[in-house]
């Protein structure tokens, strides 16, 4: 009997007639002649143990089946990788850091910080805290409180005008006002420099003072203080007051009377103006901003009411005088606009009757200057920036027009190309044509082109003409910083005319306080006259103050007591301060487009009145 060997040949199955060793070396035979063929692994799998059995080429993860190789090669990779970036890790936790130093401030910045500082030595009453002037001390904590004539009893605060110890309600608030704007205008470069909270500190103390001066919670007033303090010297008069005596303010013990004014338009708008201004810079305080508010539409109301000059038959005229309202009228109606959004204030300042009061259309030798006694420069630039960004067409349109091209033209009698003004030899642009005290205007010139400059950018225009003349916004951004260096010290005697900025500045600064020794002694009215006279130079730093200024040639005489070159002002110090932060840190920031419209309600322009109907 045959059967099918699976081994290979036949199989013969018969009787089985062979012994044991027969079969044994059969089976021997037969194993080798299997095992000389290829076998599949199956077939392998029957003869081989367990244990030798061949590795499995693949290793099963679950959810998926993948090569041994490919396995361990990528856990391989993940291993080295892990321990690399460990090792990388530690190296650089180890190795000592060279850490980049942000680039130093620039100048504009570090005379910002310290322009900011007059305004600490200026302060009247009780001081803060953190006022950071070691020799200043509270000083005339009970003004209004001996005035028998006057209403208001608590006028402890505010600052004082200058080298004395007045204070001028007029330029004081026009300083603040100056300062809210720039605040409004250039909040991020004030925070980068590290002033934002101290600028908007200075600024309350101003305003809490204002809010003193009148019946701030009435809508209607008949008064206002004008002044507290008097300086009149007229007649050789021999009585104490804050202009014939030389006495640190902390040290006054002569009366101190509050003047009131019943018809003082041109006071009661800037100061408007001041609260109104104020209550943007202040809007996440909203109940403060809202009795900024009220008090400014207070104001304006009195000061449309009541119509008159402040300075009329007073001290003042002497010393602010004030040859006009119909500028604040512009001026406090444009601000109040921002800060409320009321249509009413804006046709107000709009209004061609206003603007021809105000000097809009004749022009003048000051057309342009921006100054303490006419804002109608500044409320021009002002209302352009509506017309750029908002454009609320008619009825304003034409207004608007009118004072954005006005604004282009005094603008172009800005650059060296225009005889406007003369300049001195050292490149001081003359805007109050040669008269004393310089500093103050060319200050609120370089803020106003850079702000002109930088609307213009914000609205993406690239300059304007003067005449057939193309000139980019870069050329007023160029005027202002050679003016600002001028009075920082690129001038022709090399002095820094900013107190405490730079190796060369005054060092007889006309001022009461810096110029008396902080000691035990206190100097009479007249006692303190021999530290007037002294040719020493001030024992205090009135740091950031902004002296008067050089003359027409540049000359410059550091006397103590020729205020026209050596006294410091509030109203000047506040231009310095905006110009400053204009140009301070990165050119490319921008100003702030929309907080200023914050209170403005969207704008829908009523079209134009149809033509008369056509007549044969």
């Amino acid at each position: 009997m045959y059967g099918r060997d699976p081994w290979g040949g036949t199989l013969e199955i018969a009787a089985d007639s062979a012994t044991d060793e027969d079969r044994s070396r059969n089976l021997h035979d037969y194993d080798r002649a299997a095992l000389s063929r290829t076998l599949d692994e199956t077939q392998q799998s029957w003869l081989l143990g367990p244990g030798e059995q061949k590795k499995n080429k693949y290793v099963d993860l679950g959810c998926i089946i993948v090569s041994r190789k490919l396995f361990v090669w990528t856990v391989g990779t993940i291993v080295a990788a892990g321990l690399l970036a460990g090792f990388v890790t530690l190296i650089v936790k180890t190795v000592p850091q060279h850490h980049h130093r942000p680039p130093p401030p620039d100048n504009y910045t570090l005379a910002l910080n310290k322009a900011l500082m007059f305004f600490n030595a200026q302060r009247s009453g009780k001081l803060p805290k953190h006022n950071n002037v070691s020799w200043r001390g509270n000083s005339c904590v009970n003004d209004g409180k001996s005035g028998s004539t006057t209403l208001f009893k608590d006028l402890a605060g505010g600052y004082y005008d200058a080298g004395d110890a007045i204070k001028f309600n007029f330029p004081q608030s026009f300083a603040m006002t100056m300062l809210s704007w720039s605040v409004i205008e250039y909040s991020a470069k004030y925070e980068a420099a590290g002033e934002l909270n101290h600028v908007k500190d200075i600024i309350k103390w101003g305003t809490d003072y204002f809010l003193k001066t009148f019946n701030n919670t009435a809508d209607t007033i008949d008064r206002i203080v004008m002044q507290v303090g008097e300086g009149d010297t007229s007649g050789e008069s021999t009585k104490p007051n804050d202009h014939y005596c030389w006495t640190r303010p902390e040290d006054i013990d002569y009366d101190r009377p509050v003047l009131e004014c019943s018809s003082c338009s041109d006071l009661a708008a800037e100061m408007a103006a001041a609260l109104a201004s104020a209550s943007i810079v202040f809007k996440d305080n909203k109940a403060y901003s809202q009795k900024l508010v009220h008090g400014a539409r207070t104001l304006f109301k009195f000061a449309r009411d009541q119509r008159g000059r402040y300075s009329v038959g007073t001290e003042a005229s002497t010393f602010y005088n004030s040859t006009s309202y119909w500028d604040e009228f512009v001026w406090g109606a444009s601000w109040l606009y921002y800060a409320t959004g009321n249509s009413s204030y804006l046709q107000l300042a709009t209004a061609p009757g206003l603007a021809k009061h105000a000097g809009a259309f004749w022009g003048g030798p000051f057309y342009g200057v921006l100054s303490w006694e006419n804002k109608l420069a500044g409320a021009q630039v002002l209302l352009s920036r509506l017309r750029l960004f908002l454009s609320p067409g008619y009825p304003y349109e034409e207004t608007l027009s009118t004072f954005h091209n006005q604004t282009r033209i005094f603008m172009c009698s800005f650059l060296p190309e225009f005889s406007t003004f003369n300049r001195t030899k050292g490149g001081m642009i003359q805007l109050n044509h040669g008269a004393p005290q310089p500093l103050q205007y060319v200050v609120n010139a370089a803020f106003l082109a850079t702000l002109f400059s930088d609307y213009m950018k914000a609205a993406d225009s690239p300059g304007w003409y003067c005449g057939p003349h193309f000139y980019s916004t870069d050329t007023l951004r160029e005027f202002a910083q050679t003016q600002i260096d001028y009075v920082l010290g690129k001038n022709p005697r090399q002095m820094s005319y900013v107190v405490g900025f730079g190796n060369h500045y005054p060092k007889h600064v006309h001022h009461r306080g810096a110029s008396i020794p902080k000691n035990q002694a206190k100097y009479s009215c007249t006692g303190g006259w021999k530290w007037r006279d002294s040719s020493k130079a001030n024992p205090n730093i009135l740091v950031g103050a902004m002296v008067a200024g050089p003359d027409r040639q540049d000359g410059f005489h550091d006397v103590r007591t020729n205020y026209n070159y050596t006294e410091p002002t509030l109203a000047g110090n506040a231009g310095l301060v905006a110009a400053l932060v204009a140009l301070s840190g990165d050119s490319t920031m921008e100003i702030d487009k929309n907080t200023i419209f914050s209170a403005v309600p969207p704008m829908f322009p009523i079209p134009p009145p149809p033509p008369a109907p056509w007549r044969p």
